[in-house]
């Protein structure tokens, strides 16, 4: 029974033998060479990518964000575009003036002349050419608005001789001969004229009233 033990050794054996001489074999097919039994599965088998040539890849597109779209524009407003009226100031009037522009003209007849009364009344409206008997000019009457509105026209009478102003005529906007008395007076004389008209001539004051026959002022004259 001592040749037991012997032989249950060398069955196990066997099989360890015939895995190492298969392993052997496979080594020195893949290799061509007989590798020790240490350095089988020490390194790893050589492994080669081949690329084989083709049609490059797609480029790669890259989305492109479009810019914010730009803000509305902002609604004008009517009042920032409409147009400037550029309008001369005022010009600074005399008091006395501002009081009654008639009777601050007359001050000034025999001294002035047109451009002074352009300081004060500014472009005339019209102007009208004043005859003698003989139909002989001898003047120029220029008619102006009453910057002061109490009147609604004044005309100015410049001699053609030495262009000074001579006669002030005022067209009032509504006047009564009766409301010329009570502020003037009845020291008149008064002349018939056509239409119906009468002329009303004071004696004591340089003043000349022309009245329609319905008692309305159509015109008053100062020399």
């Amino acid at each position: 029974m001592k040749w037991y033990p012997f032989v249950c050794a060398v069955a196990l054996a066997a099989p360890l033998v015939a895995q190492e001489k298969a392993a052997s074999e496979q080594s020195l097919v893949a290799g061509g060479a007989i590798r020790p039994p240490v350095l089988r599965g020490a390194e790893q088998s050589d492994s080669i990518i081949l690329v084989l040539p083709g049609p490059p890849p797609p480029p790669t597109i890259v989305p492109v964000t479009p810019p914010p779209a730009p803000l509305p524009p902002a609604e004008d407003d009517d009042d920032d575009h409409r147009p400037l009226l550029r309008r001369s100031p005022k010009p600074v009037l005399p008091a006395e003036f501002e009081h009654d522009s008639a009777i601050f003209a007359q001050k000034w007849i025999g001294l002035w002349s047109e451009p002074d009364a352009y300081n004060l009344f500014g472009e005339p409206l019209r102007e009208r050419t004043v005859v003698d008997d003989s139909q002989s000019e001898n003047g120029r009457i220029y008619a102006f608005p009453d910057p002061t509105g109490r009147y609604r026209e004044i005309e100015l009478d410049f001699a053609k001789g030495d262009g000074l102003l001579r006669t002030v005529f005022v067209y009032p906007w509504k006047l009564k001969w009766d409301e010329c008395q009570r502020q003037w007076g009845s020291n008149v004389r008064s002349t018939e004229a056509n239409k119906g008209r009468t002329f009303h001539s004071y004696l004591n004051r340089r003043l000349d009233v022309l009245v329609d026959r319905g008692g309305n002022v159509i015109s008053f004259g100062l020399y």
